[in-house]
Formats: structure tokens, C-alpha cells, sequence
């Protein structure tokens, strides 16, 4: 499986402690920083990794910042990306079983080194349930292309002006 990991500022401890468990997991890891400890703005990050996960160049990503809700929120304005901020094993599991989540996002300052590994490894085993959960991203995907298809119109309408 391929995954891309990023954080901010925050989350570099974290990030680096679970690049090294996904790699003895045999997942391919693609780290996309920051290397160093300044501070740095989540959006950029968490925008190269849903990036990938939205053109399908990776499988899944996961994102850390301090609580995982900004890279959570930044995450989902991508095409295809379900991301969760997951803070225990029943959110991680739930989030891939019923939503098929393939971002997770996690808070730095609220999981533990113990919690978060546990709670990776639960994300990474779950399977998407199917059933009437495809049902429902189905109709998530079908909002996606509506908001999209609404925003080509309007910029055909109203294209940006040249300055």
C-alpha cells in the first residue's frame, strides 16, 4: 500500500515515529514534510498529500497537525478525499468501514504514541463494509461532481478578469 504522511509544526514526532511503523507494516511510505520543526501552515501539507490520494497516485494518506481537525477540513475539499479525524480505534474503525475514509487525521497533542499506533494499525487492517455504505458515498461522489460541474459554470459566466 502506498500512503503519504505529512504534518505541521506539531505533529513532526508523530509523523516520524509512524513513518517508521508503516514501513516495518510493509506500506510504502511517501513522507511530505515538514523536515524541521519551524513553524509551517497545515493547508500546505495536508493539500500535497490529498492532492496524491484525489489523482490516485497514492492509496491513502494521513495527516497531523495538533488536534487533526484543520488538516481534516483541508483534506476534504479534494475530489475523491474522505478524510476523518480519528482519536480512537472506534473512530479509525468506523471511519474505513463505513466511509471508506482513505485520509485519517490525528491529533499530536490528544493521542499517545501507544493510542496513535494502535489506532493506524486499525485503519490500515479495516475493510470498507460495502452494502448500503456504498450506497451513501455514491451519493457523496454525486454531490462532488455537482459542486464541481456549479463552479466550471460559474467561472465560464464570470471569467477572472486579466490585469
Amino acid at each position: 500500500m502506498k500512503i503519504g504522511i505529512a504534518s505541521d509544526h506539531r505533529g513532526i514526532h508523530m509523523k516520524t515515529r509512524l513513518t517508521q511503523l508503516l514501513q516495518s507494516l510493509d506500506c510504502e511510505v511517501r513522507d511530505f514534510g515538514p523536515y524541521e520543526s519551524q513553524s509551517v501552515d497545515y493547508p500546505d501539507y495536508a493539500a500535497q498529500v490529498s492532492r496524491e490520494v484525489s489523482n490516485g497516485h497514492i492509496d491513502r494518506g494521513i495527516l497531523i497537525c495538533g488536534t487533526g481537525i484543520g488538516m481534516c477540513i483541508t483534506a476534504n475539499k479534494f475530489t475523491g478525499v474522505r478524510a476523518a479525524p480519528c482519536h480512537d480505534s472506534v473512530t479509525a474503525e468506523y471511519s474505513r468501514l463505513h466511509n471508506d475514509s482513505n485520509v485519517i487525521c490525528l491529533s499530536a497533542d490528544q493521542l499517545s504514541d501507544q493510542l496513535a499506533d494502535q489506532v493506524i494499525r486499525i485503519w490500515l487492517k479495516t475493510p470498507f463494509e460495502e452494502g448500503r455504505h456504498a450506497r451513501r458515498l455514491q451519493k457523496i461522489a454525486e454531490l462532488e461532481r455537482e459542486i464541481a460541474s456549479q463552479l466550471c459554470h460559474k467561472e465560464h459566466l464570470n471569467p477572472p478578469e486579466q490585469g
